[in-house]
């Protein structure tokens, strides 16, 4: 079962920062996650942005042009084929939605202020010891979990004291 965390930052730059190291992590197989996304409310607006790391619309068109491709080759229309085989996967990939719901999430970052960012990151599992020092030293403040209150508390013990190592 994957865990939620939702950790909000001042700015849309560590935010990113921070998404990236998890990335970097990941291929280090300290964390395996899930789902990573980086919620901004826009300094001039006000709006909700969700900075999603993974692109539906362009994966589906990418496989459905495959398959449409290889289907037309079958009757011997391969680039009409990939090209409905592209509009299909577009449309598929545009409507779904995986990892961490986006309606939690633009709900999530209402309380946000203005220039703010938070990173909402589903992780299926991590190497606690490891993972929370480096990301303490980003600083943020933890919102939200799906952790017991015991584990959510270790946690923010770790990070704690992983910044006053560092200072």
């Amino acid at each position: 079962m994957s865990n939620l965390f939702v950790v909000a930052y001042n700015d849309l730059a560590t935010a990113n920062q921070v998404r990236d190291k998890l990335f970097s992590m990941n291929r280090e197989h300290l964390v395996e996650l899930e789902d990573a996304v980086v919620v901004e409310r826009r300094e001039s607006d006000g709006k909700i942005k969700l900075h999603q790391s993974v692109n539906h619309t362009a994966t589906g068109a990418a496989g459905g042009a495959l398959w449409g491709g290889v289907i037309g080759l079958l009757f011997f229309v391969p680039f009409l084929g990939a090209a409905v085989g592209a509009a299909a996967g577009a449309a598929g990939g545009a409507v779904t939605d995986t990892g961490v719901n986006d309606n939690f999430m633009k709900e999530i970052s209402e309380n946000l202020k203005p220039g703010a960012a938070a990173l909402f990151v589903l992780v299926k599992q991590a190497a606690r010891d490891k993972v929370v020092p480096e990301l303490a030293q980003f600083g943020g403040q933890l919102v939200q979990t799906s952790l017991s209150t015991e584990d959510e508390e270790q946690i923010k013990e770790l990070a704690a004291a992983a910044r006053a190592g560092k200072q």
